[in-house]
């Protein structure tokens, strides 16, 4: 089938998704359209920051759009193109869109809280700590899988012959990796002359298009190379800070930088593949479906592997910690929660369908014939370079296409694990928190005594959460990407639950996400059942050899199933005894800076809430 009907098709389908599922779910839930959100009236200039919707939508669509849209649809092909495919559509439209949305919405409405706030509040205390940690533990394997994976891009390639660096296969690395460091510092630069000038629209569009091109043309002129480990030290480092500093500092307008580039990468992709299309190049040679039962005597069963697999590019439970962690304390009204929470992850499905053509188009040329159409190649070698060839296709130097793609790829991981690594240092904090208050922060609160005062640091949390996920990294990203799949999307199911509470305490309509935590529950724990009888069986046949990498997955595995039962049973029996209506939406805070600004006191009128919002969406 040529790739570019795949990709009209799945366009309209979403789009379609978008405008009639996505609308009248906001419509079903309520939104009030005159209410302050948290992001104004709890503004501390730290956590709480309003952006405007393009800007929050960049920092949602950045941080959630990382490797797995791309690793998770490619390595599922192995069961043919086209189950990948229905599960991305049907998977982004009425699981992960609905996910994204539903949890920055609950958040929204109870002043911004996180999802362990949530738990508390409409689950227990005892469920926000083992949600906590369960979270905790989740980041730890994300910031393992992404950093492998944005190392093993920029690191330097050996010669095969001699064994010294091979700087011509290198540069593309070499240079996407200086224009890595370069974003971290123009970054904060543009976010300060933003707000030093008060740059907005076209204007802050011109700034950063002008610091594109001055970074690539520095990155392509003096490429960095260094090893993998020594890219593990550099990407460290950036962590570190990007975890620890306010958000408006760096992640803010890293994220709308990074946005750009993504959605320049799109354009890219869908122009190369209609170029190829006319030219009768963009078949796609990979099988449509797999013989499912040769897969099965090798263990490959399209149940669960297929749902777990995909992740990012259906539904992913660390879009949930993103959407209640930090962009819930970003929208500045609330009918920029559709297209923050459910458009981001819209196009978040579309990436993933490129990332299927981009592969099935290149199945015969980079041979990734592995068993049942499987990719041989990394997934990120695979989609570059596939986009690279489209661009060429249509005129752009084949150098810089390279270089360009190489950056992107690399940037969908890197802003999702410095997303990821605030994220785990937020929840260790939250851990040893004594309140239930979103605005309250942790390492500074003034009762705070013994281990709750060290580890409530902001800076013991980061190094502590660092170091664990880059210990765990050692084993590398295709050893923990099973584990990563099966996780993530318990807790999706884990949030699903939560939403549905949340939804019947406040007398709001909740069975779509009925089937969704049914569906979600199933699977991921027969898929850690299978994690975990996998490393028992690499332990009984290599023992001490994969001691570090088998044995810490077994150990995460376990604790992962046990917390998740656990969570998942305490959520379950909410959701059948909760009264409805019984918790109407939260009254609204102020911070001292959100009350001068917006000019309102703080004994303002709360919101209206669902059932007498008089502005819908």
């Amino acid at each position: 089938m040529n790739g570019m009907i795949v990709v009209l098709v799945a366009a309209v389908v979403l789009a379609a998704g978008y405008l009639l599922y996505g609308r009248w779910l906001a419509r079903t839930w309520g939104i009030d359209r005159e209410a302050l959100t948290p992001a104004k009236r709890m503004e501390d200039g730290k956590n709480f920051s309003p952006a405007s919707c393009f800007t929050a939508f960049s920092h949602q669509f950045s941080s959630i759009c990382g490797a797995g849209p791309v690793t998770g649809t490619i390595a599922a092909m192995m069961f043919g193109w086209l189950p990948v495919v229905l599960w991305v559509l049907v998977g982004g439209i009425f699981f992960g869109a609905v996910h994204d949305f539903g949890a920055l919405y609950a958040s929204v409405k109870n002043n911004g809280k996180s999802l362990a706030q949530l738990v508390e509040k409409y689950i227990g205390r005892t469920g926000r700590r083992l949600f906590l940690l369960f979270s905790w533990l989740f980041t730890i394997i994300v910031i393992a899988a992404f950093v492998d994976m944005v190392a093993g891009t920029f690191m330097t390639v050996a010669n095969a012959q001699t064994g010294a660096v091979d700087f011509a296969a290198s540069y593309a690395g070499g240079a996407a990796g200086t224009i890595s460091i370069l974003f971290t510092f123009v970054a904060i630069a543009f976010g300060w002359i933003n707000r030093r000038f008060g740059l907005t629209g076209w204007r802050e569009l011109v700034l950063a298009v002008a610091l594109f091109v001055a970074m690539f043309a520095v990155g392509m002129q003096f490429p960095v190379y260094l090893d993998k480990l020594g890219w593990f030290a550099v990407i460290t480092v950036y962590l570190l800070f990007a975890a620890a500093m306010p958000i408006q500092t760096l992640k803010q307008p890293r994220d709308y930088l990074t946005s750009i580039m993504m959605i320049l990468m799109i354009v890219c992709a869908v122009v190369g593949i209609f170029v190829l299309g006319v030219r009768g190049e963009a078949q796609i040679t990979a099988p449509m479906v797999a013989d499912f039962s040769a897969l099965a005597v090798n263990g490959s069963y399209v149940f669960p592997l297929l749902f777990v697999s995909v992740a990012c590019g259906a539904l992913s439970g660390f879009h949930s910690l993103v959407s209640t962690n930090t962009s819930s304390k970003q929208v500045e009204k609330e009918q920029d929660m559709l297209p923050v929470g459910y458009g981001a992850m819209v196009v978040e499905s579309f990436v993933g369908v490129l990332a299927i053509v981009v592969a099935g188009i290149m199945f015969t040329t980079m041979n990734t014939g592995g068993t049942g159409g499987a990719a041989v190649g990394t997934p990120f070698a695979i989609f570059s370079t596939g986009v690279a060839n489209g661009m060429a296709a249509f005129g752009v130097d084949a150098t810089l296409a390279k270089v360009f793609m190489t950056m992107c790829v690399s940037a969908l991981a890197l802003t999702s694990v410095d997303a990821v690594a605030r994220i785990g240092r937020l929840s260790f904090q939250e851990f040893f928190a004594t309140s239930n208050d979103a605005a309250e922060d942790v390492s500074a609160a003034a009762n705070a005594t013994g281990a709750a005062k060290v580890f409530g640091n902001t800076w013991v949390a980061t190094v502590l959460t660092l170091a664990l996920g880059l210990a765990l990294a050692f084993g590398g990203y295709t050893n923990i990407w099973p584990l990563f799949g099966a996780s993530n999307q318990l807790l999706g199911g884990m949030t699903m639950i939560t939403l549905a509470v949340f939804c019947k305490c406040t007398g709001r309509k909740g069975f779509m996400l009925y089937v969704p935590v049914a569906f979600l529950l199933c699977s991921t724990f027969t898929s850690l059942v299978q994690s975990t009888l996998g490393c028992i069986t690499a332990l009984q046949t290599s023992g001490m050899a994969v001691i570090a990498t088998s044995g810490l997955q077994l150990v995460f595995a376990i604790l992962l199933m046990v917390l998740g039962l656990i969570v998942a049973y305490n959520c379950l029996k909410e959701l059948f005894t909760k009264k409805a209506g019984s918790l109407p939406d939260e009254e609204p805070e102020w911070s001292h800076m959100g009350a001068a600004r917006s000019g309102t006191g703080q004994h303002a009128e709360a919101p209206a809430d669902a059932s007498s919002a008089n502005a819908r969406a």
